[in-house]
């Protein structure tokens, strides 16, 4: 076992992080098709009415958010065997891989109440599963920079993972809505990968030292996050920056469709994209290292508003200069995941100082909270644009005026919001120095 300080952390070990990591790989390979797949999967191959379908999702998405903040409250209190994150996080992993494969390699004849029931238990077991596991990171180090190596390396098995889950549906020559045989090998390898590399982690990663000296209720937790400067100014970014990604993610395969008239380059498009992030992984790290991670994150988000208003003038054909921006962008995404991670840590420490009571679950709860409010927005706000502009993706081909417009939504909205959350970190508070003073207050 490695042994954790409660003051400030050495190095780790890389073998350490690694085996942290790892459960990350079939967290997120079952996320990707949670949201994206199962939709089309359920109406297109199962038979189920569309409404019917658009219907049992909105539910789940409902029961979603309302269990993040009784998990992450949960996953405060839990004093059972192997600690509040080791201990919670293996407890939730049954339910987890076998909600993933009942959901994902479904019986040839189901009802609606097959995907109510199923598609509930396996939202509940990936936030059961999500919230200990990134609280578990966040508490592994005390020091400022290793925080972002731990997530670093989470969030780059994440990348391989979600990888992992675009390719399997071409390696089984069923790439598309109707991939049967990809969602069935997706099943597998969630139902024998996260048993597996959650009982690793479980075994050789210690649990965190718990630096509490208090507890409250839910309530009253909620009250002190609230009075959390630092928290909120960091979370109104993330929350500002996840909605500006939203926007091209929900138009992408539109654009590459519509805008380039390349309706197959889509899927290797969106692979290039996520391998470069994986690539920009250590990219991140070094430039955290280097500058302060407020600052590297900035810039990150400042190069990408430059890279992005660019493909607002790409049109037909433009393949190459496209496939140059899904490049840098890629690698710029690596800052996205990495860097508020390991800020979202320092924040908390600001909270510990203050309150006494160490409560990493409500905070990640908040996080993922904040990261499904703006996928959520960006939808709501995409598509009735979209039908604004008079782009109608059912058509062959739309007006240049519509296509136009998409390419003005797609490339210059996200800027706005991006330039906002760039103003709220520039002069974020928390740094190298303040971090190392919060922690000696604990």
């Amino acid at each position: 076992m490695w042994k954790v300080s409660s003051r400030r952390a050495s190095r780790s070990h890389p073998s350490k992080l690694i085996l942290y990591a790892l459960p990350a790989f079939p967290l997120a390979a079952l996320a990707l098709p949670l949201f994206v797949i199962v939709p089309t999967f359920y109406s297109e191959v199962m038979g189920l009415p569309v409404a019917a379908v658009g219907g049992a999702l909105f539910a789940i998405r409902l029961l979603d958010a309302a269990s993040d903040p009784i998990f992450g409250w949960l996953a405060d209190r839990w004093n059972g065997v192997g600690g509040r994150r080791r201990g919670f996080f293996l407890a939730s992993i049954p339910l987890t891989a076998v909600a993933a494969f009942m959901l994902f390699w479904p019986p040839q004849t189901i009802g609606l109440g097959y995907l109510l029931i199923w598609g509930g238990l396996l939202s509940l077991g990936f936030t059961w599963s999500s919230l200990p596991y990134t609280a578990w990171g966040a508490e592994l180090s005390t020091d400022y920079a290793e925080r972002t190596r731990v997530a670093a390396f989470r969030e780059g098995a994440t990348l391989i993972g979600t990888l992992s889950a675009i390719s399997l549906p071409f390696a089984f020559g069923t790439a598309g809505a109707n991939n049967a045989d990809g969602l069935k090998a997706v099943a597998v390898l969630v139902a024998v990968l996260l048993p597996l590399t959650g009982l690793m982690a479980f075994v050789f990663v210690p649990e965190p030292v718990n630096r509490s000296t208090r507890e409250f209720g839910l309530m009253q937790s909620l009250v002190f996050m609230s009075k959390n400067r630092p928290f909120l100014r960091l979370i109104a970014a993330f929350l500002l920056n996840g909605f500006a990604n939203a926007i091209p993610a929900t138009l992408f395969l539109y654009f590459v469709s519509g805008r380039l008239g390349a309706a197959e380059w889509r899927g290797p498009f969106l692979l290039l994209y996520f391998a470069c992030a994986v690539l920009g992984v250590p990219l991140a790290v070094k430039a955290a290292r280097r500058w302060s991670k407020h600052k590297a994150w900035s810039g990150a988000m400042l190069v990408t508003c430059s890279i992005f208003a660019v493909s607002g003038f790409l049109g037909d054909g433009d393949l190459v200069a496209f496939g140059a921006i899904c490049v840098c962008t890629g690698l710029l995404l690596a800052f996205d995941l990495v860097l508020p991670p390991s800020m979202q840590a320092d924040v908390i420490d600001n909270d510990t100082a203050v309150s006494g009571s160490q409560r990493s679950g409500m905070y990640f709860a908040a996080w993922a909270l904040a990261t499904k409010l703006s996928l959520a927005t960006a939808v709501g706000v995409t598509f009735p644009m979209l039908s604004l502009i008079g782009f109608d993706p059912a058509q062959d081909r739309s007006s240049p005026d519509a296509l136009k417009g998409l390419s003005l939504l797609y490339a210059w909205a996200p800027i706005v919001p991006k330039l906002a959350a760039i103003g709220l970190m520039w002069g974020f508070p928390i740094d190298r120095v303040a971090q190392r003073e919060l922690i000696g207050r604990t």
